[in-house]
C-alpha cells in the first residue's frame, strides 16, 4: 500500500508530540488526489459506518451502497430480512456487473444481476448460472464476502477485507457506549446538511470546544466549555466528555429535558466520541445524537444526523432544534476554515492545551497517511 500524496515534511510536524505539533498541510483538505487515496485507504480499507441496521434493511433483503470507493452489497437473512447481516462485494463473478444500483434496495430472495442473469442467494452463494452447466454452483463462484459488523443497531462495513479485527478498531469506547443501549433506541428525527468543508475540519471542530466561547452562546448556557475531559484510550477513536451546568437537565436551549431519562448512564455529562473514520457520536443523559459523514469533494461533505431517543417519546424537537442550530453555527465556521486553508498564505498552525482530542484525532490521520496499515489509536 502506498503512502498518501502529502508532503512528509508536514505529516512529521503533525506528529510531533502534543504541545509542538502542527495541524495538517493545506493538501490534506484541498487536493483531489488526497481525497482519492483516503477513500480507498481510510474509508473503504477502514471500518466505515454505513447507517443504522433497522433503517438499512427496512422492506429489503439487500441494499447496495458504496464505500469509500468500493461497490458493497449489504444482505439481511433470516425471518422477513431481520436477521443476520452480511457484506458482499457488488459484483457478479461472471462479468463484473454490479448487482444493484448503489444506493438502491430490493425485497426479492435472491440477488440477480441484470446483465446475464446469474443469481445469488443472500449468503453469497451462486444459485443459478443460465446456460453455464449444472456442474458450476459447486465450483466456487459464490460472491466475495467481505467483513462486517452490527455494533448496537449501526453497520460497519470493511470493504478492502484488510482491516484489523472491528474489536480491535473499536478498542475500548464500547466501555463508554454500551451503558446507553443505543440498539434499543429509535431515530425519531434526522436531518442531512451538504457542508462547502472537507470532512475532517468538520470533524476536528467536533472534537475541541476552544471556538465553543466563541460562536456557540446556546451551547455555553447548558454546559461550561472548559468542562470534562479527553480520553485517550485503545482503539481508532478519540474524544472525551463535558459537564452539564448546575441547572441543565440536557442539551437543550433551557436546559430541560422533555424526553425520557437513559438508565445506568451519567445524568451530569455529554459524551463526544469520533469513531475512526466517519461516524461521531454524542451521547446524553436522554438521548443519542450521531454525525455520519460523507466526502463528497475535498470541499464538499454530506453529513447525515439522527437523534436516537426511548420509543416513549413522542416530541424530540427540543433536541433536534438545539442541536439544528449548534450545526449550523458549526457549519459557518468549518467553512470558514475550508475557506482559509485554500489560501497560499496558509500554514499549520498548533493546538491550544485543551485540544488534545483533536491531536488523537490528527494523529490518527497522519500515521495513517504515512502507513495506511499503521494500527491506529491515540499515542501519547
Amino acid at each position: 500500500m502506498t503512502a498518501a500524496p502529502i508532503d512528509p515534511a508536514g505529516l512529521a510536524a503533525a506528529l510531533r508530540p502534543f504541545g509542538e505539533s502542527t495541524m495538517l498541510p493545506g493538501e490534506a483538505y484541498t487536493s483531489d488526489e488526497v481525497l482519492a487515496w483516503e477513500r480507498r485507504h481510510l474509508f473503504a480499507g477502514s471500518w466505515t459506518c454505513l447507517g443504522r441496521t433497522g433503517e438499512l434493511r427496512a422492506g429489503s433483503t439487500h441494499r447496495a451502497l458504496t464505500v469509500g470507493d468500493i461497490g458493497v452489497m449489504l444482505t439481511f437473512a433470516g425471518a422477513e430480512g431481520g436477521g443476520v447481516v452480511r457484506a458482499f462485494a457488488n459484483t457478479c463473478r461472471h462479468r463484473a456487473h454490479e448487482l444493484l444500483a448503489p444506493g438502491n434496495g430490493s425485497d426479492r430472495r435472491a440477488l440477480v444481476c441484470p446483465y446475464h442473469g446469474w443469481s445469488y442467494d443472500l449468503d453469497g452463494s451462486l444459485r443459478t448460472a443460465p446456460r453455464m452447466g449444472a456442474d458450476l454452483t459447486a465450483r466456487g463462484f459464490g460472491l466475495v464476502e467481505l467483513p462486517a459488523a452490527d455494533w448496537h443497531g449501526w453497520i460497519f462495513v470493511n470493504a478492502t477485507a484488510t482491516a484489523r479485527s472491528f474489536g480491535e478498531h473499536l478498542g475500548t469506547i464500547d466501555d463508554h457506549v454500551a451503558p446507553y443501549r443505543p440498539e434499543g433506541l429509535v431515530v425519531k428525527a434526522n436531518h442531512s446538511y451538504v457542508v462547502a468543508a472537507n470532512w475532517k475540519i468538520i470533524a476536528e471542530n467536533y472534537h475541541e470546544c476552544y471556538h465553543c466561547p466563541q460562536i456557540h452562546p446556546e451551547l455555553c448556557a447548558v454546559t461550561p466549555p472548559n468542562s470534562g475531559d479527553n480520553w485517550h484510550e485503545p482503539g481508532a477513536w478519540a474524544g472525551g466528555s463535558m459537564d452539564l451546568r448546575d441547572h441543565a437537565e440536557t442539551m437543550s436551549m433551557d436546559g430541560a429535558s422533555r424526553g425520557v431519562m437513559l438508565d445506568g448512564v451519567d445524568r451530569r455529562a455529554v459524551s463526544y466520541l469520533g469513531i475512526f473514520p466517519n461516524v461521531l457520536l454524542s451521547l446524553h443523559p436522554d438521548y443519542v445524537l450521531t454525525h455520519r459523514l460523507e466526502p463528497l469533494a475535498p470541499d464538499l461533505t454530506r453529513v447525515e444526523c439522527e437523534w436516537l431517543f426511548l420509543n416513549a417519546v413522542v416530541d424530540p424537537s427540543y433536541a433536534v432544534d438545539f442541536w439544528d442550530v449548534t450545526n449550523r453555527q458549526d457549519w459557518r465556521a468549518c467553512e470558514s476554515v475550508q475557506r482559509g486553508v485554500t489560501s497560499p498564505h496558509y500554514r499549520p498552525g498548533p493546538l491550544a492545551p485543551n485540544e488534545s482530542a483533536v491531536y488523537d484525532w490528527v494523529t490518527m490521520l497522519a500515521r495513517a497517511y504515512c502507513d495506511p496499515v499503521a494500527e491506529l489509536g491515540p499515542t501519547r
